[in-house]
């Protein structure tokens, strides 16, 4: 099995039409009466994929692209406006995707978690955020490890050392308190995994947060603080720090997570999704062609 783009979306895409033909639910809710979209979900989820793998932060630049280069796999492509929409209508569909993907991986079940937050900027000027549709949601943080302010949100995730994606959430950039929330909405995650290992950063701490991921048989390492005794494990921190902001990399690097050009709740939504998307479908792929490196996506970025 080669290991290019088209083989990628290909594959990408009959898993999910067999998904969408088992679980018709799963699909975007659309009047039962009506034209039938050119443009099938699967296509759609395929399409948005690609998107984000190439780098086209342009939706409209991206349609023209696809328009000159990619007709062999889309026979037809909607304009821009009627890609967004059905886009954005079409989130929850990219999270479903996801998620089976990287439960069909051989290293969804590793015994090792990180976790850490990266910011989402949603604009840099003040006319930018006055014409935003996402004040009350976004808001002004600080990002420690680049030493800047930004406004907009977090992304908060859960991943495997390879970087596949387990659990994620976007909240304003100030939210501290998500990590117990995220493992909240999905008991099984932890109930399935007794004795698993969570390696995140000093702001990981508290006596009662460290107490409850111990009720939940999650055992969290992190660095030592100053006002604390040397914590177990403290000299392998440095070397695993590298893995966290790898990942967090790759997001802002090759899958351009800062310049999604989202306005509205939902845009920025389905524009993150889309990334998580693409860097799962990465590793699932590289896993079953059986590749070196699992997190690798310049075999499909051109």
């Amino acid at each position: 099995m080669t290991n290019n783009l088209d083989t990628l979306a290909t594959a990408l895409y009959v898993t999910t039409d067999d998904l969408l033909k088992e679980r018709p639910d799963l699909a975007p809710w659309r009047p039962a009466v009506g034209i039938t979209p050119q443009l099938t979900d699967a296509e759609l989820v395929t399409l948005s994929m690609m998107q984000a793998v190439l780098g086209f932060t342009s939706e409209a630049r991206w349609l023209r692209h696809a328009r000159a280069h990619l007709r062999h796999l889309f026979p037809y492509l909607p304009q821009q406006p009627g890609y967004n929409k059905r886009l954005r209508k079409a989130a929850e569909l990219l999270r479903q995707v996801t998620r089976i993907l990287a439960t069909n991986t051989s290293v969804w079940s590793d015994e090792v978690w990180i976790v850490d937050s990266t910011p989402v900027e949603c604009g840099r000027s003040r006319e930018t955020v006055k014409r935003s549709d996402l004040p009350g949601w976004a808001q002004y943080g600080y990002c420690a490890s680049h030493s800047r302010f930004f406004w907009g949100l977090r992304l908060h995730l859960v991943c495997t050392l390879q970087g596949l994606p387990v659990a994620f959430a976007l909240t304003g950039a100030k939210a501290r308190e998500t990590l117990l929330d995220l493992l909240a909405a999905e008991l099984h995650l932890a109930s399935a995994r007794p004795g698993q290992t969570l390696i995140g950063d000093k702001n990981y701490f508290g006596r009662d947060f460290e107490h409850e991921l111990a009720q939940q048989g999650i055992q969290l390492l992190r660095p030592t603080r100053k006002d604390e005794r040397q914590r177990a494990g403290g000299s392998l921190f440095k070397p695993l720090r590298q893995f966290i902001e790898s990942v967090n990399e790759t997001f802002k690097g090759q899958l351009n997570l800062e310049q999604h050009r989202g306005r509205t709740p939902r845009g920025v939504i389905a524009r993150v999704m889309q990334r998580i998307l693409a860097l799962t479908a990465a590793i699932w792929h590289n896993d079953h062609t059986r590749q070196a490196t699992l997190r690798s996506i310049t075999s499909y970025d051109h």
